[in-house]
């Protein structure tokens, strides 16, 4: 698979990125990471937001090549994560811990499954670890959008 394919079979757009569109996901990435944190709020919560970091530095990583994720196709967080040794050559076992986290929160809100407080952590562990992945990547191959 290469990103050029994602874009044939239209699972991909081409995106015409601007620095600023990087930065607001980093952004949001590094406040939703931050939420992650907040012991008050349920376990449920801080997994999505962790979550919710994962998949904007995914679509980060994207937009970095010219590229989003189809709105007209199903499966976008899916393509986004598994696109990721593509992107930001993250290693292909990181990404399958990653597609494991997607698939829990696809149980935890369509069935209503409980997170556990250790899904919780790996979560925002694997949010950290890529956030700060990204950021290298992009100040090595992408210093513009830094």
């Amino acid at each position: 698979m290469t990103l050029e394919n994602l874009l044939k079979i239209q699972s991909l757009v081409a995106f015409q990125t601007k620095r600023d569109d990087v930065q607001r996901l980093l952004a949001a990435a590094e406040r939703n990471l931050n939420d992650a944190a907040i012991t008050a709020i349920s376990d449920e919560n801080r997994f999505d937001a962790a979550y919710k970091c994962v998949m904007q530095c995914a679509m980060a990583s994207l937009l970095a090549h010219g590229y989003r994720t189809s709105k007209s196709k199903p499966g976008h967080h899916q393509t986004a994560i598994q696109a990721l040794p593509l992107t930001v050559g993250l290693a292909p076992k990181t990404m399958v811990v990653l597609d494991g986290l997607r698939k829990q929160r696809n149980i935890a809100d369509y069935d209503g499954d409980p997170i556990s407080p250790t899904a919780v952590a790996e979560c925002i562990t694997q949010a950290e670890r890529l956030l700060s992945h990204v950021r290298a990547w992009l100040a090595e191959h992408h210093p513009a959008f830094c």
